[in-house]
């Protein structure tokens, strides 16, 4: 999923421009399925305006750890109550070379549908992804887009009438990964249960 002409890990000469930032990856459940919070940025938003993203942001002088930044950033975005919530991990560390961010994501969970309070000034809309049918019917598709570093031609993540790409598509496609690979262990497994 990554855009070409991209990288996912910094250079050396870059370490001092480097912009510490994480995301929240909230999974929850609602019926049969499992979701995902996405959010849409602002189109007036500095970094990625328009773009779909996870709630979080740039880690902060007053926030002792990645972690903080990001239950903090989707307190502040979509209103999620961090004590209702359990980190599980965090997934691989990502290089934004175009915003300089290196995005760490967690991966969280809520026993229930939160009550999302939205943020109208850092979130135009709430996108609750469903995971599980992704994971058992991933679809990629590619589409030429308009970028800071000129046109480019991306896989992205089709959902409704919006194009998931970049870092996001990327998080998403670790975890989608990691979730069919624990699905086939269990599906091995089951007939000894």
């Amino acid at each position: 999923m990554l855009p070409p002409g991209r990288r996912i890990k910094t250079c050396e000469n870059e370490l001092t421009m480097v912009k510490p930032s994480s995301v929240l990856l909230l999974l929850f459940p609602e019926g049969e399925q499992i979701y995902i919070c996405l959010i849409k940025r602002p189109p007036t938003m500095r970094h990625h305006p328009g773009q779909i993203g996870f709630p979080g942001g740039k880690v902060e002088k007053e926030d002792y750890s990645a972690e903080m930044a990001a239950l903090r950033e989707a307190q502040e975005e979509v209103g999620i109550d961090p004590s209702t919530i359990e980190i599980l991990g965090k997934l691989s560390e990502i290089y934004v070379e175009v915003s300089k961010f290196s995005i760490q994501p967690f991966l969280a969970w809520a026993d229930h549908k939160p009550k999302f309070i939205i943020n109208t000034d850092e979130v135009e809309e709430l996108i609750l992804f469903p995971l599980t049918n992704f994971v058992v019917n991933e679809m990629i598709l590619e589409t030429e887009l308009d970028t800071y570093s000129g046109r480019l031609r991306v896989k992205y993540y089709p959902y409704n009438s919006e194009i998931i790409w970049g870092a996001t598509a990327m998080i998403l496609s670790e975890l989608i990964e990691i979730l069919k690979k624990h699905k086939s262990v269990e599906s091995q497994e089951s007939p000894i249960h």
